[in-house]
């Protein structure tokens, strides 16, 4: 496995869980995960995402920043997970926020502003669970590089190779595999958050969860700041080779 398209193949649908939030109690099965992420990336270059565009992404550990982010990978484009009010700047080709940040920025322009988690308010707005819901399910034609840029953080930007070299070091140090459970407690804004988060688990087979207080895993991915993860076993910065 090369690039990030390459974890959401077709031949790895199946039926155990690859997302799971105890908050509401939601599994996605493998097979709909990659699915959606075909449907994710279709609906991004609707919007006019390409190679070398930007798609910006708020709103925390969810499904549809995890959608949002393996769809534009599959284009060839660069993620940036935002929060507050850094959310707009940049200008890129996409904003995606929960609905309920609808109104807090003011994006350029040349950004299309799309929100998830219900209805927008404006009309110019894209509704993204709508699109995603309706749009086909087609495998993306595009080429994409492992030197291709797939993670802006910070002031660095990380290629695909940076990003599943980064994964697979997590995968070998925590033995991950089909039956493991990784908590994502750390924010997206931090780039081994993602690598460890977002893609060892998928990499390995495995489940990515998004944790309520009461929810355990077999790892934990924390924030630089996270001092005392409920989880035995925690994957810090320094475990992510980035």
């Amino acid at each position: 496995m090369d690039v990030l398209g390459d974890l959401v193949a077709r031949d790895r649908r199946s039926e155990r869980p690859a997302f799971y939030a105890a908050e509401t109690n939601r599994s996605v099965s493998y097979h709909d995960f990659c699915t959606t992420a075909y449907k994710a990336g279709n609906v991004l270059r609707y919007l006019g995402v390409r190679e070398g565009a930007t798609v910006a992404v708020g709103g925390g550990v969810g499904r549809h920043p995890l959608w949002a982010f393996y769809g534009a990978g599959q284009l060839g484009a660069t993620t940036r997970f935002v929060d507050g009010e850094a959310a707009a700047t940049g200008d890129p080709r996409v904003l995606l926020l929960p609905v309920a940040d609808e109104e807090t920025v003011s994006p350029g322009p040349s950004t299309k502003l799309a929100t998830y988690g219900g209805a927008p308010a404006q009309a110019t707005t894209l509704h993204w669970e709508k699109e995603l819901w309706s749009e086909n399910p087609a495998v993306h034609p595009t080429d994409v590089d492992p030197a291709d840029p797939l993670l802006a953080g910070g002031e660095e930007t990380y290629t695909h190779a940076d990003l599943l070299d980064a994964a697979r070091a997590v995968v070998d140090a925590f033995d991950l595999g089909e039956a493991s459970r990784i908590a994502v407690r750390g924010p997206l804004v931090q780039p081994h958050v993602v690598a460890a988060g977002l893609v060892a688990p998928i990499l390995a087979g495995g489940t990515v969860v998004v944790p309520d207080e009461g929810a355990s895993a077999d790892v934990a991915v924390v924030g630089d700041d996270d001092e005392n993860p409920p989880e035995p076993r925690a994957c810090r910065a320094a475990d992510v080779p980035l």
